[in-house]
């Protein structure tokens, strides 16, 4: 059983232990979201002004938040409860959303009240680390980064929980919510891109027809005036009227007729 609010970075050398008896999975239907188990934990235990945290609401329910300035690998809080025993099959059958494994054998019950340390959310760009001392048995969560006053702390769960329970229903941390917002702005830019393309395209395919039904208009016009003989603005004559005028015979001077007249009459004679 996993810590749904705080578990452990899983480290690779123990990521075989995830299918073991005491860390049963539960399926993605059967686990309720982040914010509701954790609105589910019990009351919240008094935090002393001296520690640079407090309890507070954040995206996923309770978090964990600085109250002063934290330096960069600086322990902050301990990760800590009752050690339970695998081999014990008392120990073992226990089972809440606080478990931290520490190896096949150990693993810290983290649910009792004194343990604050199990509000710190999941983060995949986290500002601590959980340090894992399996020997000693203990748990810390360190700073990796310089925290500032009102910055929640959060670490990474390890990937085997990540996939098990937060990609099903999507990680509302702050690098994940980040990413979608991204993708969001590239998919309504790109939608904007392909919406101006297809306007370019649909412009000129219009302006193109219109320059076609132009040029028909014209030719059809043109055609109209060479059928009804309306050439130069309708003054010149029609092909027929030149056809005949052309195969017309010229008319013969006076002088000549005479002459073709008395050289007939001579003929005669």
């Amino acid at each position: 059983m996993f810590d749904v609010c705080n578990l452990g970075k899983v480290q690779a050398n123990r990521a075989k232990d995830l299918t073991g008896a005491r860390n049963r999975p539960r399926t993605a239907a059967s686990q309720p979201s982040l914010s509701f188990e954790c609105q589910l934990s019990p009351t919240m235990p008094a935090i002393s002004p001296n520690k640079p945290y407090r309890v507070g609401r954040s995206k996923t329910g309770l978090g964990l938040f600085a109250t002063k300035p934290i330096k960069k690998g600086t322990k902050i809080v301990r990760y800590f409860g009752p050690i339970l025993d695998s081999r014990k099959k008392d120990e073992d059958a226990i089972e809440n959303k606080y478990l931290f494994e520490l190896n096949g054998r150990w693993t810290i019950d983290g649910s009792i009240r004194e343990n604050v340390a199990r509000y710190i959310n999941h983060a995949c760009k986290p500002n601590a680390e959980s340090d894992v001392k399996p020997r000693k048995r203990k748990v810390f969560i360190r700073a990796i980064k310089n925290i500032e006053p009102g910055e929640e702390i959060n670490y990474d769960y390890g990937t085997d929980y990540f996939k098990a329970y937060l990609k099903p229903i999507g990680c509302k941390c702050a690098a994940c919510e980040k990413k979608r917002k991204k993708q969001r702005a590239e998919a309504r830019a790109e939608k904007l891109r392909l919406k101006a393309k297809a306007e370019r395209k649909a412009l000129k395919k219009a302006e193109k027809q219109a320059a076609k039904d132009a040029k028909k208009k014209l030719n059809g016009k043109t055609n109209g005036a060479m059928a009804n003989g309306n050439l130069l603005n309708g003054h010149g004559p029609t092909r027929a009227a030149a056809r005949k005028t052309s195969s017309a015979k010229p008319p013969v001077p006076a002088k000549t007729a005479a002459k073709r007249a008395g050289d007939q009459r001579a003929a005669v004679n």
